[in-house]
């Protein structure tokens, strides 16, 4: 038993670091936390049969913060992510315009006309005074957040489809617009170069 949690407990912590890192969404950071809590008991099996109490109460007390993260990214979270799937599922049946969660533009891809991605949003901006979102940030190229390329396009510029944006601009297009620095983002839409 304690060869397997040997072995189990550094395997689903690093497991479980990547797929919370990742932040690949609610779901996959839940499950995640549910993973980190696998690795958590298994720790804590090790550090009763060698005697390694440091290791046990730090492990416990990961535990509990493993058990939080379930509940809050499996429990709460999707139940706020459903009820916005379903809101948006019930918009598309009526007259009115068709709703969705500004919860999941962060990741959500920007597709070009013919289908590409050309880009993967990053956040959007907002204006206080009207409620409206200003312009989007985008990231193009790179891996892993090296090398990667923010762009601002201006809402106007977007459509949102089958969970996914839509755009006009082609990769090509995108790669000529001016970038953002990662931490200076514009603050009007003029200053964007949208709008």
């Amino acid at each position: 038993m304690l060869s397997i949690a040997g072995w189990i407990a550094p395997a689903a912590t690093m497991i479980a670091a990547i797929m919370t890192a990742a932040n690949l969404g609610a779901r996959v950071t839940g499950w995640g936390f549910a993973v980190f809590s696998v690795g958590a008991l298994a720790w804590i099996i090790v550090a009763a049969a060698t005697g390694q109490q440091n290791l046990l109460w730090s492990n416990a007390f990961l535990l509990l913060v493993d058990i939080v993260g379930v509940w809050r990214w499996l429990g709460r979270r999707a139940r706020y992510d459903m009820a916005a799937e379903q809101a948006s599922a019930r918009s598309a049946e009526t007259a009115a315009p068709t709703l969705f969660a500004l919860a999941g533009l962060e990741g959500m891809p920007v597709r070009s006309g013919t289908g590409e991605i050309v880009a993967t949003s990053v956040d959007a901006m907002a204006s206080c005074d009207e409620g409206r979102i200003v312009y989007l940030v985008v990231r193009e190229g790179g891996v892993g957040g090296v090398g990667e390329r923010l762009h601002a396009l201006g809402w106007d510029e977007i459509q949102v489809q089958d969970g996914a944006m839509v755009s006009r601009l082609s990769p090509a297009l995108l790669a000529r617009r001016p970038t953002l620095a990662p931490g200076q983002w514009p603050a009007t839409a003029a200053a964007a170069g949208v709008g």
